[in-house]
């Protein structure tokens, strides 16, 4: 997002339509086009999270990367969890490296309790601790058009990797947090007005607004605050391993902006519950929708 650029929020960001484009299952960053903007370019920080380590899990590209970024250039050394998106993983670390600060790629599936047990382990040998945990990784299959198409393998795999892969992340990096920790989760504005095509994919959202309230009032004596963003349409490989060509060209298009956000417009609600700023806020859900209400 240029200086050039107009100053009217639905102007300062690609809108629909996008030209057609392919991606392979998993999405690769690299592919898309325009290529999401997750603030190389624009992002400054002001030293918030100065001294902090943080751990973002699905780092490698859209809302993790800009928030693996928009940490670093706040201060924190940044562990980046990532499944498999090798070339994505590494241009996430050059970003950071670029903004003075330390990163650590630790690959692995949190559908797995072993491996979330390993990225913990190997964030905490590297830095010594965990301040920030950001719950990011999630699956997302492809749009359905029958629900009867959601088979048992499809929807046990969303689950497992979106939300039972918080319970083993939260419970592997607890012992190595301290009063003043904070963990930031990702549901979405399907946890509210969920799409039938991806069902799966939306109810474990709504799991993930229920599993951060009630995380929050079971840490908050421990003095570790727990929040969530939600998202509402962002330009991210989700989207277009997900919905057809005619959906992703409309992408963002039905929100009041008129577009999808960036992964750049996302990392600052991610700052601002990740600092002591918001210390008197958890167990809230802070919509980043572009005018799509949340109840």
């Amino acid at each position: 997002m240029s200086s050039e650029q107009s100053n009217h929020p639905s102007e300062a960001a690609p809108k629909p339509p996008f030209p057609p484009q392919e991606q392979p299952a998993t999405g690769v960053e690299s592919e898309m086009n325009p290529r999401p903007d997750y603030g190389l370019e624009t992002y400054t920080g002001h030293a918030r999270l100065l001294n902090r380590v943080a751990l973002v899990t699905g780092g490698d590209s859209g809302i993790g990367r800009a928030v693996c970024l928009a940490f670093a250039r706040e201060g924190a050394q940044v562990a980046v969890g990532y499944l498999e998106n090798e070339a994505d993983a590494r241009e996430t670390q050059q970003a950071i490296e670029s903004s003075q600060s330390d990163a650590l790629l630790v690959p692995g599936d949190v559908s797995d309790e072993r491996a979330c047990a390993e990225i913990v382990r190997r964030t905490v040998e590297r830095f010594g601790r965990i301040d920030i945990l950001v719950n990011n990784a999630a699956k997302q299959g492809k749009a359905m058009k029958r629900f009867e198409e959601l088979d048992a393998e499809r929807v046990e795999a969303t689950f497992k990797t979106n939300i039972v892969g918080m319970f083993h992340l939260v419970r592997s990096a607890l012992p190595h947090m301290k009063p003043g920790g904070v963990i930031i989760n990702v549901a979405s504005i399907q946890a509210y007005d969920p799409s039938a095509q991806i069902l799966d994919y939306a109810a474990t959202k709504g799991a993930i607004v229920t599993f951060t309230k009630g995380l929050a009032q079971s840490l908050a004596e421990r003095g570790i605050r727990v929040n969530a963003v939600a998202p509402g349409p962002v330009w991210t490989p989700l989207i277009v391993q997900s919905f057809d060509a005619e959906k992703v060209e409309q992408f963002g298009k039905n929100t009041p902006l008129g577009r999808p956000a960036q992964p750049a417009e996302l990392a600052p609600a991610f700052v601002f519950l990740a600092n002591d700023e918001s210390r008197y806020i958890t167990g809230e859900i802070l919509g980043v929708t572009g005018g799509r209400p949340l109840p």
